[in-house]
């Protein structure tokens, strides 16, 4: 078994339900994915923004037979839903919290677990395969996903531990920096637009939808602005893991030039996503907390920003 491989449970993300024959007309005007772009074995990255384009909420959303799951920070699925439903009352659509009807667990390296349980998960990032209650998203870099009724997890846990290490949370989220997915929590909500999480990159933004909510914003950014703020990716020697929203310090301005949007101890330390600005960037000189905390290097994306392609979505 490689050292890479291993699983945990998701527990720190909540699963927000949209259900009935309305669910794909009315989160498409909510979203920044084109749902038209979704079927059974297609999932996406995506976000939902205000009207100034701020995000409020990020999420993996996965289709279900009638309607949609979103997998999105726990502590941002109340509000969401309680928003969401100000809206829904003009579709035949049903918005609920169904976090405690599902288990998550994420994997890496776990295709050979997945093919056990009947599942064929195609290598595609953002691919879906299911087999009975059972479904598996595929995610980036070795990682993907296995969700399945809360009632099957006493049953499917030991079927886990015999192929792979139970990992923590930790772990995932370490990946998933590696990975450069950053996400939206409660202490980022509206603090960011989508390109400055590097979504539009991703596949989280269509620029070829039609109007949603903040699209208006998020386009002119896209087409005619100069994004002067991304996610980077860091690293800091070990001290105090930084919490989401946790500001950088960089001389050239003597004042913040970011936040942390998603941070993970590694066997050398910790390492980041922030958003920051590219000024800052460029001079390296960063540190946590202020001009005197702990000193930050920037690593290496494993993926490239190309706006010619992303507009494309």
């Amino acid at each position: 078994m490689p050292a890479s491989a291993f699983f945990c449970q998701l527990d720190h993300e909540g699963v927000l339900a949209v259900r009935g024959v309305d669910a794909a007309k009315f989160l498409q005007g909510q979203l920044t994915c084109n749902l038209n772009y979704l079927n059974p074995e297609t999932s996406s990255l995506g976000a939902r923004c205000t009207p100034k384009g701020r995000m409020l909420s990020s999420f993996r959303i996965v289709p279900l037979a009638d309607g949609f799951a979103l997998a999105m920070a726990r502590d941002l699925l109340e509000a969401q839903l309680a928003d969401l439903k100000k809206y829904a009352v003009f579709f035949k659509a049903q918005l609920s919290d169904e976090s405690a009807d599902w288990v998550r667990f994420g994997l890496s390296e776990g295709d050979g677990v997945l093919l056990a349980l009947g599942l064929d998960l195609p290598a595609q990032a953002g691919s879906v395969a299911r087999s009975g209650a059972l479904l598996a998203v595929r995610l980036e870099e070795g990682r993907c996903e296995l969700w399945a009724p809360a009632g099957e997890a006493a049953s499917l846990r030991p079927r886990l531990a015999a192929q792979l290490r139970e990992g923590s949370l930790n772990d995932w989220l370490l990946a998933q920096v590696r990975a450069g997915v950053g996400q939206v929590f409660g202490a980022t909500r509206e603090l960011f637009i989508p390109q400055m999480l590097n979504l539009q990159s991703l596949g989280g933004v269509s620029f070829k939808k039609g109007c949603y909510t903040g699209q208006e914003i998020v386009a002119r950014m896209q087409y005619l602005g100069r994004l002067k703020r991304r996610l980077y990716r860091l690293q800091m020697a070990d001290g105090e893991l930084p919490a989401p929203g946790a500001e950088l310090f960089s001389p050239v301005h003597g004042s913040s030039v970011g936040e942390v949007a998603l941070a993970a101890r590694s066997a050398d330390g910790i390492e980041l996503l922030a958003v920051l600005q590219d000024n800052a960037a460029e001079d390296g000189r960063l540190h946590l907390g202020s001009l005197e905390g702990s000193a930050l290097q920037l690593l290496e994306l494993p993926y490239t920003i190309d706006g010619d392609r992303d507009i494309q979505r």
